[in-house]
């Protein structure tokens, strides 16, 4: 690169500054680089944030969704609804266990599950053992969980907020009152994700928020090869415990099995150390939304952003448009290519899942043409908090050129 070039602005990055290097350095200077006290640390700390009673860090987003599914004992013929529009982990974690997807129609404007689709759903599925119901926060905006919780409450299904896009962001509950993602007030575990594009990075890691203990410690078992070393728990005293009857240090059991999906305190420190300027990044990402929003208002109605959710505070993860290609007369290929070209990249998010070739397989061609109208006009645009609003009118200046 020139240094008349401009810098290529990705659609989403890490920002690592100094301290959260010298956190890591930190642990790797210390006795423990796994399982040691950065782990609770970064556990405490994220379930304080988002105001659960408990957290349970591991090794990706993916893991938290399998080990979610895991701890609500979804079993083969377990059927589970997921919206289309999310990506593939959403759905796999239930396959991973067994269960058998129910996909959700979203709302062609936002790309998220509303109430209306989630009934569409549960009708679908009349029937059929419906165990549970994984809505996704998308974008970062949140589903109205104010109005899903009631229905998955009526229907009986357990509910797992997929927050992997969602992280700071809140959303009202029945009484209007501001609740965090994460705080499973209207579900029973959270799920989020800190791969380096989310809003925070610690390389790679997931994290699962829950306010029941027995949720918590079935979430910490399974992470770990679904062993323990609870005295009170062991089924085998007679090999459990010394004459004295206090338990053998090097004892362990394993009720039933579980994975090595633990996560290291070097990508925990570094965890601690984003989480602290969560607020920070938030309000950074909210600035540059708002820019974007002021400055793609003129090229309306051949591109505009995603509808907003009302009565929400987002932190968004993307910042993603509409755009009318039929009207543009370019296709979403071409401007991609066009804009690359321009040191400018850009991704669509996402597909939608039940298109993809193992569910059609599986469950043949579904009508869902909310998921598949958002899927067609969508376009995620560069946004990370070391954006400068210079980039901002870039790549608005860029799209001008290129949708005339």
């Amino acid at each position: 690169m020139t240094a008349d070039t401009p810098r290529f602005l990705p659609y989403g990055r890490q920002w690592i500054e100094a301290d959260d290097i010298a956190a890591v350095a930190e642990v790797l200077r210390s006795d423990w680089l796994t399982t040691g006290p950065a782990v609770t640390e970064f556990e405490n700390e994220l379930a304080a944030r988002v105001g659960a009673c408990h957290a349970v860090v591991c090794a990706n987003g993916t893991a938290a969704l399998h080990l979610a599914a895991l701890a609500l004992n979804i079993q083969p013929g377990d059927h589970v609804i997921v919206p289309a529009m999310t990506f593939l982990a959403t759905a796999n974690a239930i396959r991973f266990v067994g269960g058998e997807v129910v996909f959700a129609d979203v709302d062609p404007q936002t790309g998220l599950m509303g109430p209306e689709q989630l009934l569409a759903a549960c009708k679908r599925a009349a029937g059929k053992p419906l165990k549970a119901v994984f809505p996704v926060h998308l974008n970062g905006q949140c589903v109205a969980m104010d109005q899903l919780a009631p229905i998955a409450s009526e229907q009986g299904l357990q509910v797992v907020e997929d927050a992997c896009h969602a992280l700071g962001s809140t959303y009202p509950d029945p009484h209007g009152r501001s609740v965090p993602a994460g705080s499973c007030q209207l579900s029973d575990m959270t799920v989020f994700s800190f791969h380096p594009v989310k809003t925070i990075a610690m390389g790679e890691g997931g994290a699962i928020t829950c306010n029941q203990e027995h949720l918590r410690d079935r979430l910490r078992r399974l992470r770990s090869h679904g062993m323990h070393q609870n005295p009170r728990e062991f089924a085998h005293p007679e090999l459990a415990l010394a004459t004295d009857g206090t338990a053998n240090p090097w004892y362990y059991e394993m009720p039933e099995p579980g994975f090595n999906y633990r996560i290291s305190d070097i990508n925990c420190a570094l965890g601690r150390s984003q989480l602290r300027k969560l607020d920070r990044f938030a309000a950074r990402r909210s600035d540059l939304a708002a820019r974007y929003d002021r400055l793609l208002a003129p090229l309306a109605p051949r591109i505009r952003p995603i509808a907003r959710q009302p009565g929400q505070t987002p932190v968004w993860h993307l910042y993603a448009v509409h755009i009318d290609f039929d009207q543009v007369s370019l296709e979403r290929a071409a401007l991609m290519h066009a804009l690359r070209a321009r040191g400018i990249g850009t991704q669509v998010h996402y597909l939608p899942v039940s298109d993809q070739p193992y569910y059609r397989q599986r469950y043949g061609d579904l009508d869902l043409p909310g998921a598949r109208s958002y899927y067609r006009r969508v376009l995620s645009l560069p946004l990370f908090p070391s954006m400068l609003d210079t980039d901002v009118e870039r790549v608005v200046e860029a799209l001008t050129q290129l949708l005339a």
